[in-house]
């Protein structure tokens, strides 16, 4: 029956994800690669956060009750507490921090990884502060320290220019109006012996993915109205709920949009929509040697070289197609090797291989533009290399998707490369050990930086990045030539 901090966050969400949590728990799957690498950086950052308080204890990697009774001593002691545990009437609440002020007061202070105050924090807090009160504590301001994306690394962090305290007091008293009739829901919904039914909705991705999506959702049929380009969630859910479940089914008195009439259509009709025109005017404005370009890059909260911020991207890796004007493909890498900072020598690999002519074909330019242009400010010599000759050449395949000069029911509503790939290719991501962007990161990052981590899985890893970022490029070559292909297949039409 306990209820802890992380149990009233999933409460907050949805009634299911609590019961199932607290009563079922071998159905929660276990956390993606994604989840996991961000609660590493969760307990780093929280552990770096508490060198900006001194002389503090820290009761982190004391089990359950042991963490429970040595905090009850440092209050006693009113000593700086790093993971203070309380429980009282089956509430338990951990504070990153628990500061003394005063004769008899406290400040809570809750560490977070991100740039600004969430409204999930503020429930975050309020639970602590209604638990600590609970239990007799005299809490005085409670704030949110959180990452200050100002912050400019100039040799050793400094984590007190790292991290910024904003207080949330205010808030905290706001949301926790209400919160002893919700915890009492809460513990209802723990006794209950069925768990609580609830209809997919908005609670379903937000503040987090749901663990139990994937459960919730397999009734969603392919071709449903969450296929919808770009349609508002909201909507969306309304539609679902109120049993238009999927595209056929949309009434003509809907308001959808161009692009979302198109899908509709085709749910009827079936077949593709192609607008010869415009996919015409984009190969043609596609000149030889046609360069295609794809990057990964990481953005650590915690910068690792001087000049850089939080979150700043910093590219590690690119793969680089070039087609001549006969067919024939060129394939060129890049993979940055050692901890120095990559960027000079992933700048100038670029510089050696995007000749003075020919497009640059990425897939989604504002990324690949936006790293471009931040490496050369900080490199300032290849700024006019950069403005003057790289960034005018950059065309966008996006463009053909997301403007639907072509869509495929196949692409389920999404025009990012993965859901274009499959409609117009066998290729498929699906065969990689690293098949994604994010886990690319977060890979590169741990075999890169962790002295751990032995030469052969370090070598492992950096093949299967190879391999990722190869098929990055070649998928826009597939691409394009499937995109030739059907316009050699039209006799005319529209």
């Amino acid at each position: 029956m306990l209820l802890t901090k992380s149990n009233y966050l999933q409460g907050l969400q949805c009634p299911k994800l609590l019961w199932v949590a607290k009563n079922d728990k071998q159905r929660m799957p276990e956390p993606d690669n994604s989840a996991k690498h961000n609660f590493m950086m969760g307990d780093i950052i929280g552990v770096l956060a508490t060198k900006a308080f001194v002389n503090g204890t820290d009761l982190a990697d004391l089990g359950f009750m042991e963490n429970i009774n040595k905090t009850k001593e440092a209050i006693k002691k009113r000593q700086t507490i790093y993971e203070a545990g309380v429980m009282v009437e089956n509430l338990f609440s951990r504070a990153d921090v628990l500061l003394p002020v005063g004769r008899d007061e406290w400040d809570i202070i809750e560490v977070k990884s991100a740039t600004k105050v969430k409204d999930i924090n503020i429930h975050d807090v309020s639970f602590q502060k209604y638990t600590y009160e609970k239990a007799g504590l005299k809490i005085r301001k409670c704030f949110l320290m959180h990452i200050n994306n100002e912050y400019v690394k100039d040799g050793n962090i400094e984590p007190e220019e790292l991290f910024v305290q904003t207080e949330i007091t205010e808030d905290v008293l706001e949301y926790s109006k209400g919160i002893e009739e919700r915890i009492k829901d809460m513990f209802k919904i723990i006794s209950s012996k069925k768990e609580t039914g609830f209809p997919i909705g908005i609670q379903c991705s937000e503040p987090y993915k749901c663990a139990l999506k994937s459960e919730c959702w397999k009734d969603v049929t392919e071709g449903s109205v969450f296929e919808f380009y770009y349609m508002l969630k909201k909507k969306c859910f309304e539609l679902y709920n109120g049993g238009i479940t999927c595209l056929k089914d949309v009434p003509e008195d809907v308001k959808l949009n161009s692009n979302q009439q198109i899908q509709r259509r085709l749910a009827f009709d079936g077949g593709k929509h192609i607008d010869k025109l415009q996919i015409k005017n984009f190969l043609r404005n596609l000149k030889y040697p046609i360069y295609y370009l794809d990057f990964e890059t990481i953005a650590p909260a915690i910068p690792k070289f001087d000049g850089m911020r939080p979150y700043q991207r910093i590219p590690f890796q690119f793969s680089l197609h070039i087609q001549s004007k006969t067919g024939k493909i060129k394939h060129i890498s890049f993979l940055a090797d050692g901890t120095n900072d990559p960027r000079p020598k992933f700048m100038q690999a670029l510089r050696d291989n995007l000749k003075k002519r020919g497009s640059i074909l990425v897939y989604n330019q504002g990324f690949e533009k936006g790293v471009m242009n931040e490496c050369s400010t900080v490199l300032p010599e290849f700024m006019e290399w950069y403005k003057g000759n790289i960034e005018p050449r950059v065309k966008d395949l996006l463009d053909v998707f997301r403007n639907f000069y072509y869509y495929d029911p196949k692409q389920k509503g999404s025009a990012s490369i993965k859901a274009v790939l499959p409609a117009m290719s066998d290729l498929k991501y699906s065969d990689l050990e690293i098949s994604e962007g994010m886990f690319a990161s977060n890979e590169y990052e741990r075999v890169t930086y962790d002295p751990s981590v032995s030469k052969k899985e370090r070598n492992n890893v950096r093949e299967a990045l190879e391999r990722y970022c190869e098929l990055d490029t070649w998928a826009e070559v597939e691409i394009v030539g499937a995109l030739r292909k059907e316009l050699k297949g039209l006799k005319g039409e529209k």
